[in-house]
């Protein structure tokens, strides 16, 4: 088996201050990272230990898992690092690969494994479940989706209390564009520059993120408007945002009244003025943008947007994909957090823990609506193992107090990253709440342009060959993205920021020479 320290990139093994060989390490499979390892005055973050073995990996070949990803899948390059990951296992907030190196799992199968990977109460629901009955289709009832649809709607105010299951993030916010538009008789939606609602040809409209943009045409009548970012768009500062670390601009607004907002408030006015018509279909909000790097906006800002679409006839859309679930530890849902009550409701990702699971909540009336237009069907939605694993994943966030501790974990961990803010040039922002967190590189805070792609490789490589994963998100893919599942303890967001720490002082030191 490969000793740990010669995954380390060639060049961090050249570029040290000692002569001496690097000390090597087991590779990470059993219980503990049991040795740390010397890279000149530098000291590798011992990761603190876990009391799970995974399972030997007996399947295929790395090389030959790469053969088969060239030949026969999807051409379009989705995965992480020059030499992708190949997993294995999983335990709560830990993955193991094919060689057994262990890594903390900091971005949770992109915001979606909540309580953990397998996490017992849930593998035992799924089992159960997988013995009893897997499918029966909408056409026939099982309690199952009686008993989850009750369970969840419990945690939604009046009057979101009409559920309809679908399988992905996508299908729900389909979904509701159709709702909006059946109820409202009207087709313009708004949606954020810089948002990610998702990848089905109406909602590839809906995203306005460069990447996701087709050459082809797809969906209709979606327009786009200012993402109100206190950070990188034109106003914002020290008071506007809902987070326990501000943005280094400062501004003259006074802590309980933003100017800011009112500014990009003008701009969404002028959107409503000039680009749609005088009655529009909806409006489209993450209560924090996720694939655009966890960007907030002003306080109050959304409050006053809702009243604006609802004054042309529109509906407002909080899309929960991402915020959901307590993940943002002060409320259950996002929307919660800036004070406003949503037409329709968008969730997937965390409900159900990995399994492919979605829903789409909303009221009598406009359910009605969607009725009377077309008959809506969803072969496998809210199938008795998706309900069964949902019912389990609520069950959990309960019991182990989950979102208390994505608020509890999450504001320590934000005032660690703001510490190193403070530290490096190239880290210009730190923000997010409970366990959504965004860090924002640049080339320095003065010009606050985005850090090179290939300095955001590195430093993203350094962090995976030190143990810890991290998503990457923002238009330029300069931010990284900081989403654990929501068990996380302390101890492992101190070693975590112990890994960025070193990763940005090892590229720090690279580019000085």
């Amino acid at each position: 088996m490969t000793p740990a320290w010669r995954h380390l990139p060639r060049t961090l093994r050249l570029e040290t201050s000692s002569p001496r060989t690097p000390k090597t390490c087991p590779s990470l499979s059993g219980t503990v990272w049991r040795s740390v390892i010397t890279l000149g005055l530098h000291t590798k973050p011992r990761m603190p230990p876990c009391d799970f073995t995974p399972e030997k990996y007996q399947s295929l070949p790395y090389r030959r898992v790469l053969e088969i990803y060239q030949q026969h899948l999807s051409p379009v390059h989705t995965a992480y690092y020059p030499q992708p990951l190949l997993l294995h296992q999983g335990h709560m907030q830990w993955l193991f690969d094919h060689e057994g190196n262990r890594y903390l799992d900091f971005f949770s199968g992109i915001v979606t494994v909540s309580v953990g990977h397998c996490h017992p109460k849930v593998n035992a629901a799924a089992r159960k479940q997988l013995g009893r009955l897997w499918h029966t289709s909408a056409v026939f009832f099982h309690p199952q989706v009686h008993e989850y649809a009750e369970k969840l709607s419990a945690l939604l105010p009046e009057p979101l209390k009409v559920i309809f299951f679908t399988n992905s993030g996508s299908e729900a916010n389909d979904l509701a564009m159709l709702m909006a538009r059946a109820h409202s008789k009207n087709i313009d939606i708004i949606s954020f520059r810089g948002a990610y609602h998702g990848c089905s040809p109406y909602t590839l409209d809906l995203s306005n993120v460069g990447l996701f943009k087709m050459t082809l045409p797809s969906g209709v009548g979606c327009q786009s408007t200012m993402c109100p970012d206190v950070f990188r768009g034109p106003w914002g500062g020290s008071h506007c945002r809902d987070s326990p670390v501000q943005t280094i601009r400062k501004c003259s607004c006074a802590p309980d009244c933003c100017q800011a907002k009112d500014q990009y408030i003008e701009q969404f006015k002028d959107t409503l003025n000039t680009c749609v018509a005088k009655s529009i279909a909806g409006f489209f909000a993450e209560p924090i943008q996720g694939v655009n790097g966890v960007v907030q906006y002003p306080k109050g800002f959304l409050q006053q947007a809702f009243e604006l679409v609802r004054e042309r006839g529109g509906l407002c859309i909080a899309d929960e994909v991402q915020t959901g679930f307590g993940r943002l530890g002060s409320h259950f849902w996002g929307f919660e957090t800036h004070g406003v009550l949503p037409d329709i409701v968008t969730m997937a990702k965390g409900i159900g823990n990995g399994f492919p699971m979605a829903a789409v909540v909303t009221t009598p009336e406009i359910a009605k609506s969607l009725a009377k237009c077309v008959l809506h069907f969803n072969t496998f939605g809210g199938n008795p193992m998706a309900c069964s694993i949902g019912s389990a994943v609520l069950e959990v966030i309960k019991e182990e107090n989950l979102q208390e501790n994505s608020r509890e974990v999450g504001t320590y961990m934000l005032l660690k990253f703001a510490k190193l803010r403070d530290e490096f040039e190239i880290i210009g922002d730190v923000r997010g709440k409970g366990l959504m967190i965004g860090i924002e590189m640049v080339k320095d805070k003065v010009s606050c342009q985005p850090l090179p792609s290939e300095d955001i490789n590195q430093i993203h490589e350094n962090c995976r060959h030190m143990g810890l994963l991290i998503g990457r998100g923002g238009i330029f893919s300069q931010t990284f993205r900081i989403a654990p599942s929501l068990c996380i303890t302390k101890p492992e967001v101190d070693f975590a920021v112990e890994v960025f720490r070193a990763a940005v002082m090892q590229h720090m030191e690279r580019r000085a020479k």
